[in-house]
């Protein structure tokens, strides 16, 4: 498996996980009485189900792009400078401007 896609899953398993902290957390300290909610209503499974399945893309989502960022050289350690811009040369044209006529479809004001 490529190193790139078990990176990826990796953090996303650990963004679920947090995921689930998370929403047992809420649960456990009835943020907005959602644990009475859930509790006392037959749709009470699946919205703890979406609520960890969503917290849980956010999640993985995030950790994923922290773990990528990481993975950059540390500053300071070269591959700085001042970067020259590339030619606008086409093989065997000129490298002057060329002056383009237009003709407008209305009068400006």
């Amino acid at each position: 498996m490529p190193r790139l896609v078990r990176l990826y899953i990796v953090q996303s398993a650990i963004g679920f996980a947090m995921a689930a902290v998370f929403v047992g957390l809420l649960l456990g300290l009835n943020v907005a009485n959602l644990w009475h909610l859930v509790t006392h209503t037959s749709a009470g499974p699946l919205a703890v189900f979406l609520l960890w399945l969503f917290n849980g893309i956010v999640f993985s989502g995030v950790q994923f792009g922290i773990a990528v960022m990481r993975m950059a050289s540390p500053e300071g350690s070269g591959g700085g400078g001042r970067l020259r811009p590339a030619p606008l040369r086409a093989p065997g044209r000129a490298t002057s401007p060329v002056a383009v006529p237009v003709e407008a479809d209305r009068p400006s004001r």
